[in-house]
């Protein structure tokens, strides 16, 4: 495995450009198929919540399971099988588009497949990582990785709001389908080999995933990231399924307009990928992280202040999207720790685990925020949101990741 610089290594190279690609059609979609359902069919605060929530539904079956075959089969695989599945999926919004024949229902089955498909590519996607590159080079990779994303979130949205208004929102989904036949063609073409996976026992899915979630909850500083990950998850549902809505029902946002002010956030997400690794060896790691997850936090609280003419709803928007920095630094901290202080044979596994409660929890949020905005209003549903979002980062400040200064010297339980 080479040790050199990241930027000479061919393999993840192959890795990071198929990403890149994949996440710019993955950003298309994430504004999409919302702005489908708000402006092509009409949907209802309630359904835009259902949709929202059923992204993460097929977790609650799966995600366990999808942690243990990532430790039990080779990863690359599954990673090319799930990119495939999705980019056949996403085909069908524009098809049943084009023959007049799309509705909810199928978004609510799109969503909730795509879902499934997701968690089983992420289990496997964190855990390929580190077989793919040398320690001392995790948060290098996952710096790259997430720059790819912020990049994306550049990119993406005020493109996706521009063919919105060109060609219509269904039919922008099919470029994020050829994004997935791209990643899967990169990932099949690198050439180092995989590990097998451990020898042990014959294999025994429950066994396997008590192990799991054993790990996972055993160790604070993985049990600190799976109830962050729950608290987090449930009120991020809250706000993410009101979000589109509220920009443009209520502050009256054209798709276009909508696009620029998330491409703000992405512009910001895209400065925190590049401050990260320099706020790690400044900070420290545990300071980086609790700092990043308040950041986030008071953010999510400038979006229900917005008010008045577009012009100030969209200022108050894109000041909000300016916390975006901290997401990227969030996510590679978090990620890099996980993956440092678990031992490969159970990397899918414990990965799931915080898979399993983040979208196992965002469902039942984003359920929770349709009913209650049906209720009281979607500005009030919001607020209620982001003031939750805020305290679950209380799971942090008291844990044993506000000492961290650096990542753990070698896995938890030895490998």
């Amino acid at each position: 495995m080479p040790s050199g610089p990241l930027t000479r290594d061919r393999d993840f190279l192959k890795l990071w450009g198929g990403q890149a690609i994949s996440k710019i059609g993955s950003t298309i979609t994430s504004v999409g198929l919302p702005l489908t359902a708000a402006i092509v069919l009409g949907a209802s605060p309630l359904q835009m919540g259902i949709l929202a929530g059923s992204s993460g539904a097929g977790v609650l079956l799966f995600g366990l399971f999808a942690g243990a075959w990532a430790d039990r089969l080779r990863r690359r695989s599954i990673l090319i099988s799930s990119d495939l599945a999705r980019a056949a999926l996403l085909s069908t919004i524009p098809l049943a588009a084009v023959v007049h024949r799309l509705g909810m229902a199928h978004l609510y089955a799109v969503a909730t497949f795509s879902g499934i498909l997701t968690v089983f590519f992420d289990a496997s996607y964190q855990a390929y990582v580190p077989t793919l590159v040398n320690r001392e080079n995790l948060v290098e990779a996952n710096s790259k990785l997430a720059l790819t994303e912020s990049i994306a979130d550049v990119t993406g949205p005020a493109l996706t709001g521009l063919l919105v208004q060109l060609i219509t929102a269904p039919i922008a989904i099919l470029l994020d389908a050829l994004s997935f036949l791209c990643s899967a063609v990169s990932v099949w073409l690198i050439r180092r080999p995989e590990p097998l996976p451990e020898p042990g026992p014959a294999p025994h899915i429950g066994r396997e995933i008590a192990e799991g979630l054993n790990a996972s909850w055993r160790n604070p500083l993985l049990r600190a990231l799976l109830q962050r990950a729950a608290g987090g998850a449930f009120f991020a549902g809250f706000f993410g399924s009101l979000y589109f809505l509220f920009a443009v029902r209520e502050l009256h946002l054209t798709a276009l307009l909508l696009g620029i002010v998330v491409s703000v956030g992405g512009a910001s997400n895209l400065l925190g990928a590049l401050l990260a690794e320099r706020l790690l060896h400044r900070l420290g790691l545990g300071r980086s992280l609790i700092g990043a997850a308040w950041t986030i936090g008071l953010a999510m609280v400038i979006v229900p202040l917005a008010h008045g003419p577009v012009a100030l709803s969209a200022a108050f928007l894109i000041a909000a999207q300016l916390g975006d920095m901290a997401w990227p630094i969030y996510s590679i901290n978090e990620t890099s720790l996980r993956q440092a202080i678990t031992p490969d044979r159970l990397l899918g596994r414990v990965s799931s685990a915080g898979h399993l409660l983040f979208w196992g929890a965002l469902p039942l949020g984003s359920l929770a925020g349709g009913v209650l905005a049906q209720s009281i209003g979607i500005r009030q549903t919001m607020l209620i949101a982001a003031l939750g979002y805020l305290l679950s980062t209380l799971w942090f400040t008291f844990s044993p990741i506000r000492h961290l200064r650096q990542l753990p010297e070698a896995p938890v339980g030895g490998d």
